[in-house]
């Protein structure tokens, strides 16, 4: 339920924050901006939530992260109103910290399911994504209504909506998210200490984690599908613009991509505990390298449609592999901090894919930004093919 509410709120906020950041900022150079900053701040926060996990528990720290967003979100609206670029582009660094603790809501699932079960598990909670999509688009365009209606910029009104979602989310965890989850998964982790490699010792240096090549691989792919995904979806909505597609248009688009990214989750989940992550990996670097090569052949609504669901599959099974295996490679004790560092890698990777698809945008255009993005999925690819073992490195946490 919070990952179906919180995607809608994020989704109604990255639909239109390229355009305001074109609009505020003065060009088509800026419109990466506020996603860069978005991702800013979802890196700055990431490893900070992660300790917080360990100190604070799971609940708390993802109810206090959420409800960051909702504050994030409604600075960002009374910032578009008055047409005020800095007060904006806090707002959405807010938010981005706030997605950030979202996010490590799958690896709470994974935590507390039985070891052969984790991929599953997580996929269901990413699965909650799907609602946000649809109703995220289904609140875009009433929600620019209804501020325009009062006299406002409609670009004002997405984030208004954010703010009440999220307020929602963060009531929803604090209330309902029991028992508290740490205490669940140190139970889980007792009962399956036989079965998954080295729970019952403490916590390892960051180096000796490293060293492990399912941690290596499992971080690596959930950074470059990062990049790529946003580097073509957040300049996907300016390149729409630039051919006079209205708001809704955008909208479904990107809705679209977001149901991508969300609906196939319990496939990508069964798949990777039935035939290992390489496998998933590997499908979801190809069907993302696909999207890359089909998003600049027509600026028509459907075809980019179809693409932009393809970039959000892939990096699904790409997400959903990745973050199972590295839960596979974890100690109990390591797990919130590592997961929180992957995330703030992540994190780091979506900002400079973010930034620099603007300017590679107002320089070169959308197809050289297509073929960017393309090279780094052919990147995933050949990593992902090289590493033969990285079934085996899951092994015993199944």
């Amino acid at each position: 339920m919070a990952q179906s509410l919180g995607s809608a709120g994020f989704l109604l906020a990255s639909t239109v924050s390229p355009l305001v950041g074109a609009q505020l900022g003065g060009g088509p150079a800026w419109a990466g901006t506020p996603s860069a900053l978005y991702q800013v701040g979802a890196a700055i926060a990431a490893y900070v939530w992660g300790l917080a996990m360990d100190r604070l528990g799971r609940r708390p720290t993802l109810a206090i992260g959420v409800g960051l967003g909702s504050l994030g979100a409604l600075l960002a609206s009374i910032a578009v109103a008055r047409a005020a670029f800095p007060l904006f582009l806090a707002g959405v660094c807010c938010m981005g910290m706030a997605y950030s603790a979202l996010q490590l809501g799958r690896f709470v699932a994974a935590e507390v399911s039985m070891p052969h079960r984790r991929a599953r598990a997580l996929s269901f909670v990413v699965f909650g994504g799907t609602v946000g999509a649809v109703l995220g688009a289904l609140l875009a365009g009433p929600a620019g209504n209804l501020v325009r209606r009062h006299g406002f910029d409609e670009l004002a009104g997405p984030y208004l909506a954010s703010a009440v979602l999220l307020f929602l989310v963060s009531g929803l965890l604090l209330l309902w998210l029991r028992p508290e989850p740490r205490e669940l998964a140190a139970a889980v982790g007792a009962r399956h200490a036989s079965r998954d490699a080295g729970d019952g010792a403490g916590a390892r240096r960051l180096d000796e984690i490293a060293r492990q090549p399912g941690a290596r691989v499992a971080i690596a792919t959930l950074v470059l599908a990062q990049a790529i995904m946003v580097m073509l979806m957040v300049i996907t909505g300016v390149h729409m613009k630039g051919h006079a597609h209205a708001l809704h248009d955008i909208s479904f688009v990107i809705a679209s991509h977001v149901v991508g990214m969300y609906a196939l989750s319990v496939f990508s989940g069964r798949v990777t505990d039935a035939r290992g992550p390489r496998i998933a990996i590997v499908s979801g670097s190809l069907i993302l390298l696909l999207s890359c090569v089909l998003a600049p052949l027509s600026p028509r609504v459907v075809p980019l449609a179809l693409s932009l669901f393809l970039l959000g599959w892939g990096w699904n099974l790409c997400y959903v592999a990745g973050s199972a295996l590295l839960a596979s490679q974890l100690r109990p004790a390591e797990r919130a901090r590592v997961q929180g560092l992957n995330d703030l890698l992540m994190g780091a990777a979506s900002a400079a894919g973010a930034l620099g698809s603007g300017v590679v945008f107002a320089a070169v255009g959308y197809r050289a930004m297509a073929l960017a993005s393309g090279a780094v999925s052919l990147l995933l690819l050949l990593m992902a093919h090289g590493f033969r073992d990285v079934t085996s490195e899951s092994a015993p946490a199944r």
